[in-house]
């Protein structure tokens, strides 16, 4: 049995079109099992998941898509465990792709992140941006020893044995991938295994996400000796990167939209690394550099 786990705070319509992607291929995994773990929102969606038949409804207070994932995981039963987020949309063939490559031997699976660009859209900056930079799966599983929780898929022995995700002060998804890498765990990439996500709406939703990254960033190697030197370097190497990123941006084959969106692309990256830039020279002298990470859930 696969058990699919989805958090939710606050996405009633991204979770509708979620959980209608997965009924519509259920077909092809039968013996799927679906849950929806809301973790606080304002109106609990029980409507949304009533139009969808055997979905189950649960509830997590603790904040934090880790705690929520943590209560699904306990609560269901398959022998693996397929995590997406309420708001990504999975190809038609998600489900299929995690039961063949589990039966092929994978043990950890961790699959690409596109943007999901809807037809007659225009193009903005963000979403162009969010293209190339936004979700670096192959890079992180291969280079990072770690893959993003809204497009993974394991085996419920693993997670037994690596254990649950951490709560909101951590980047639950790398704290997860170094755990299971220090066990020998092996992720495995799944280009195959491939969810949508729509673009954020606006710059200043970005840098919420960029915010709360940059805070975890700056806890891990400050408490490494020498820390504050790096971090200082990193500032520096930051504001001058976006130059260096130009060749990948002209020759991206994920960023839509031709010569007009890679120069968006181009934009977006600017803007967001001086941004960053900015933000890591202030947590230099930041009083509580958690204040960033509880931005996530303004």
């Amino acid at each position: 049995m696969i058990s699919v786990i989805i958090p939710h705070f606050n996405q009633p319509e991204h979770l509708d079109r979620c959980l209608t992607a997965l009924q519509a291929q259920r077909g092809a995994a039968p013996d799927t099992e679906i849950l929806v773990v809301d973790n606080g929102s304002k109106l609990l969606p029980e409507a949304i998941v009533a139009r969808h038949d055997g979905v189950r409804l649960l509830q997590e207070p603790t904040p934090g898509p880790g705690p929520a994932r943590n209560f699904g995981v306990a609560q269901s039963r398959g022998d693996i465990l397929a995590f997406i987020d309420a708001d990504c949309v999975p190809s038609p063939d998600w489900l299929a792709v995690i039961a063949r490559r589990m039966a092929q031997g994978a043990t950890v699976l961790g699959g690409d992140v596109r943007i999901l660009q809807e037809p007659g859209t225009p193009l903005t900056v963000v979403a162009a941006y969010e293209s190339e930079f936004a979700y670096r799966m192959e890079h992180y599983i291969r280079r990072q020893n770690f893959t993003g929780t809204g497009n993974l898929a394991m085996r419920r022995q693993v997670f037994d044995t690596v254990g649950p995700f951490a709560g909101i002060g951590i980047a639950e998804d790398r704290d997860w991938g170094h755990r299971a890498h220090a066990l020998g765990h092996v992720i495995t990439w799944a280009p195959d295994m491939l969810v949508f996500h729509p673009a954020r709406d606006s710059m200043t939703e970005l840098c919420r996400k960029l915010d709360r990254h940059a805070a975890h960033d700056f806890e891990l190697i400050t408490a490494k000796p020498a820390g504050r030197l790096r971090w200082i370097g990193r500032i520096g190497a930051m504001a001058v990167s976006p130059l260096a990123v130009i060749p990948r941006v002209m020759l991206s084959s994920r960023i839509p939209g031709g010569l007009g969106g890679r120069l968006k692309a181009f934009r977006g990256v600017t803007g967001t690394r001086l941004y960053r830039a900015r933000r890591m020279a202030q947590l230099i002298g930041a009083r509580d550099p958690d204040l960033l990470v509880s931005r996530w859930r303004e």
